[in-house]
């Protein structure tokens, strides 16, 4: 678990910093080497709709599921259809190490859950149709990761 401090408030910075030159919609704290609980999400990319969560779950999913394409900035060039929740509820922290809690669907619960399974070890390729898995397979290599 993840607590605040003055180095996790620094790394957050750095966290937040790399999702904006990225130009994505969300990043977790292990696609930058940081080895913390933390995730970054803005999917209209307006520094007023940063989202910063530390410790984050899924509560509970909503509305059913759908499938869609996502893409990854760990694996640029690869994308996939991943079946994930309509909506999410989500809890955590905040920056100042407030309890958090929100609902969310569509992209935002869609990046959510994406950043999460960064947290927990899964990439979206994981997710992915054994098919597609092997159609992918030659990027995967040229990116030096290996398709399970």
């Amino acid at each position: 678990m993840t607590t605040v401090t003055p180095g996790v408030l620094l790394r957050a910075q750095q966290l937040t910093a790399e999702l904006a030159e990225s130009r994505g919609i969300g990043l977790a704290a292990p696609q930058i080497g940081w080895s913390a609980r933390v995730i970054a999400v803005n999917v209209t990319r307006k520094p007023e709709d940063l989202l910063v969560v530390l410790n984050p779950t899924i509560f509970s999913r909503t509305g059913g599921s759908c499938v869609e394409v996502e893409a990854c900035l760990s694996l640029p060039g690869i994308t996939g259809k991943v079946k994930r929740s309509k909506g999410i509820v989500v809890h955590g922290q905040t920056l100042d190490g407030d309890p958090v809690e929100f609902a969310c669907s569509g992209l935002a619960a869609r990046c959510i859950a994406h950043e999460i399974d960064h947290l927990n070890g899964i990439l979206f390729i994981d997710r992915l149709s054994p098919t597609r898995k092997q159609t992918i397979k030659r990027k995967l290599r040229k990116l030096g990761g290996s398709p399970k």
